[in-house]
């Protein structure tokens, strides 16, 4: 069985130490899905919500999430980002966005956690922008699809 590194001996949570580990080029990508309602996706896709630009707040506010996941997530190293990059699909036929999150660092732990966390606060944001229109809105799917660097290497979904 694998020992998971955010407990100690005793089995209480605590934060990794990382400062033995060599500082290298991470790289990790994020995705996820909202399913929405034709009048919700039609909005969206002619920026027609009285709010305002749906992808456009979102795309800020994944960016945020990236930077603010050692604040939401307890265990989780404050990082110094060095790229994010975000990308949206929309896909008319089944009403629906899928966003993808690319998030880089040179440090000592990876960025999984961030990349995670801004496709989450991406997709919850739509959610937010729409809601009016359509509270039945699905977030789905939201995982890892790839991440390079660190000791444990490559990662692909």
């Amino acid at each position: 069985m694998t020992k998971l590194s955010h407990f100690d001996a005793s089995g209480q949570a605590h934060m990794v130490d990382i400062a033995n580990k060599e500082a290298t080029k991470r790289t990790a990508i994020a995705t996820g899905t909202i399913i929405m309602c034709a009048e919700a996706f039609q909005l969206l896709e002619f920026n027609a919500s009285h709010k305002g630009d749906v992808l456009g707040i979102a795309r800020i506010a994944a960016i945020q999430g990236t930077k603010m996941t050692a604040t939401i997530i307890p265990l989780c190293h404050p990082l110094s980002l060095s790229h994010v990059h975000v990308e949206f699909y929309k896909d008319e036929i089944n009403s629906s966005v899928t966003i993808e999150v690319t998030a880089e660092t040179v440090g000592k732990t990876g960025v999984e956690m961030e990349a995670l966390t801004g496709a989450s606060a991406g997709l919850l944001t739509i959610y937010d922008m729409l809601k009016a229109v359509d509270k039945k809105m699905i977030i789905q799917d939201i995982h890892l699809v790839k991440k390079q660097g660190g000791k444990s290497g490559e990662f692909n979904f």
